[in-house]
């Protein structure tokens, strides 16, 4: 009879992606609680889930500096250009505030420096509007390192002849973030 029972007991439903869990994830990944951001994404609230005012998970934990909770979002999925209603994305809030590793996590992982939000600014421009000279040195340096992997895709012929293998991330880096020339010759070669 035991075995019964068990057999007709009812699993609750996964969560949806409803207001009080996408509050609920912003706020785990506002105050640094991995714990809680995934129990929420495993119980069926998406980690691109916004609020009212267009903010992910991945907002909130880059304007507050949360890098683990940022390489976990982003290992899992997550749109890295995100736009909230004010068309800041993840990138404009961790360089607003200062936080190098973010910056320089979000630009390896295809986050796009110049996106424009509604005040026309890019993130760049956020952190010199802030005197944040440590983001630019941050974003310098990402860039090198994006630069360098370009580089190494046209020297790579195994790769060039099979770009559409080359891994998602690197793909937006070089749509994001080299001019335009550059990528009409990856995608003649």
């Amino acid at each position: 009879m035991g075995a019964l029972a068990n057999s007709t007991e009812v699993t609750p439903p996964p969560l949806e992606s409803t207001s009080e869990n996408v509050e609920a994830l912003l706020e785990a990944a506002r105050y640094d609680d991995l714990d809680d951001l995934k129990s929420l994404a495993s119980a069926g609230t998406s980690l691109d889930a916004k609020d009212s005012q267009g903010r992910t998970a991945l907002h909130m934990a880059s304007a507050n500096g949360h890098l683990e909770i940022v390489e976990y979002l982003v290992s899992h999925g997550v749109d890295v250009n995100a736009a909230n209603t004010e068309n800041n994305t993840p990138l404009h809030w961790a360089c607003l505030n200062g936080h190098v590793e973010v910056v320089k996590f979000l630009i390896l992982a295809g986050a796009n420096v110049a996106v424009l939000n509604s005040h026309e600014n890019t993130p760049v421009d956020e952190a010199l509007h802030q005197r944040k000279m440590d983001v630019l040195d941050a974003v310098n340096e990402a860039m090198a390192q994006v630069e360098l992997r370009a580089t190494q895709m046209v020297e790579e012929p195994y790769v060039m002849q099979n770009f559409q293998m080359v891994e998602e991330p690197m793909q937006n880096l070089v749509r994001n973030l080299i001019c335009p020339t550059f990528v009409a010759f990856l995608q003649d070669k």
